[in-house]
């Protein structure tokens, strides 16, 4: 109680700089980490089953907790200035989640198995990595080229397209042999309404939780259903895990490599966000060059840490949003805390059982939660285009974007005449919509009385945020 009312009145119990005592960091520690596992793993789950990785799951969600607890001890320490130092718990990014099925399905369409389809996904990730680690120096400038209006129209396609991935888990998954059951549809549709439930309470960690509840409630009912089985689990099951640089080789495809470019670009834009509002949260400032220096260091960081990621087998990561709402609701903005943080999710990684017990969740319980998540992606990115004053130039760049993205989704055989790197690269929702967006953006001319009329309009309500 005393936490939320420091919080409230705009006061930190622990301020940037302050050492909290061993247990009152290693409690705000484990709420960060609370809020944010199901984000760390949940990716890999999908892109393991939609994939057909199987066996491989386990360590992969292994990996993805020690490289997110790397990442975020890099944040915080900010060696050699790489980080913000700050809290950003770094984790599985879900805007990757298209583009690495589109180039998984690359891969196993020339016959490839799991460590082919692993090999050519973390192998242009690697690459797509320094992107990012080259934008971070230039963010200031990137900001111009990639607008609200664009990182909030490739956002809403990234939401909806993996809407359609969300309600076949909820089904049951894909080619499974009771898909679409009235058990199936029950058993998801269960979690999701005891989500919404959840959010709508006053408890703020009931809200902040309900996700995590929710894939419990579900396993637990699908356990009592005969759904999962722990039958054979210690012994299939390595008791330590141990990172091994590309376990699984390493490759590269151009069509593959494209799509994930693209979403390398936004999320340094989106990590940009994440990590003003973070230095809001924690009462640094949100100009200057302090500011920039946060800024700059942070997105280096993401880009760093997606490589490091690649490099130990996982996805692609970035820098958590959900941990800004855990610093305002406690009042602890210790960078210290990012260390405690970091020591848990490495311990949770290196201890593979803990991925096993994971993977036995059953579709529909995991299509349930997701649905909420990736709706709540394709909402985020309407709050952000409802921010924008949208004219007729905006409106025929929505439009044009949204139409390019989404039609390729919704006519898959579009273009089965084209060349296959043609077919990769703009098979993808996110790369024909977000490419869209930009080249529209850039190349259709703001009119010099819009301009004038923006500033106008925008001038009494940035005063008014100011007061």
């Amino acid at each position: 109680m005393s936490q939320s009312s420091h919080s409230s009145h705009g006061e930190l119990l622990y301020p940037l700089d302050a050492r909290p005592g061993p247990l009152e960091s290693f409690f705000a520690a484990l709420q960060h980490v609370m809020a944010s596992f199901v984000g760390i793993i949940t990716p890999t789950l999908i892109i393991g089953g939609v994939l057909g990785l199987g066996a491989e799951i386990p360590y992969l969600i292994s990996m993805a907790l020690v490289v997110s607890g790397v990442g975020t001890f890099i944040q915080a320490r900010r060696p050699l200035g790489i980080g913000s130092g700050m809290i950003c718990v770094q984790g599985t990014s879900f805007a990757f989640l298209s583009s690495v099925l589109a180039a998984g399905m690359i891969a196993k369409a020339k016959g490839g198995g799991p460590e082919e389809i692993l090999s050519l996904i973390f192998g242009v990730c690697f690459f797509g990595a320094f992107i990012e680690i080259v934008l971070s120096q230039f963010i200031h400038k990137l900001q111009r080229v990639v607008t609200p209006l664009v990182t909030g129209i490739v956002i809403t396609i990234i939401g909806i397209s993996l809407i359609k991935v969300g309600m076949l888990d909820l089904a049951g998954g894909v080619n499974a042999p009771d898909f679409g059951s009235g058990a199936n549809l029950a058993l998801g549709g269960s979690v999701l309404l005891l989500i919404i439930i959840l959010n709508q309470s006053r408890n703020a960690w009931i809200r902040l939780s309900s996700i995590v509840i929710g894939l419990l409630a579900g396993y637990f009912v699908a356990f009592v259903m005969g759904k999962i089985s722990f039958a054979g689990l210690s012994e299939a099951t390595p008791f330590f895990s141990i990172p091994i640089p590309f376990k699984y080789g390493f490759d590269f495809d151009l069509g593959a490599f494209i799509p994930i470019a693209l979403i390398y670009l936004i999320t340094a834009i989106e990590s940009t966000g994440d990590l003003t509002a973070n230095s809001m949260v924690s009462k640094q400032p949100l100009t200057g060059p302090v500011y920039m220096a946060r800024i700059r260091g942070g997105v280096l960081a993401d880009g760093v840490n997606s490589a490091l990621a690649a490099l130990f087998n996982t996805f692609p990561n970035t820098t958590f949003s959900q941990n800004n709402g855990v610093i305002q609701l406690t009042g602890v903005a210790s960078r210290y805390i990012g260390y405690y943080i970091a020591v848990i999710l490495m311990i949770l990684g290196f201890f593979p059982i803990i991925g096993a017990v994971l993977q036995l969740i059953p579709k529909p319980v995991l299509g349930g939660a997701t649905l909420v998540m990736f709706g709540t992606v394709a909402a985020a990115g309407v709050k952000i285009l409802a921010t924008e004053q949208l004219d007729r130039r905006k409106m025929l760049i929505m439009a044009v974007a949204f139409g390019v993205g989404l039609g390729v989704t919704m006519v898959p055989n579009l273009l089965d005449q084209m060349p296959k790197l043609v077919q990769n690269i703009f098979g993808s929702a996110i790369t024909s919509g977000g490419l869209a967006a930009i080249l529209m953006a850039w190349l259709l001319p703001e009119s010099t009385s819009k301009t004038q009329n923006a500033a106008t309009v925008t001038t009494p309500e940035t005063t008014e945020a100011t007061a």
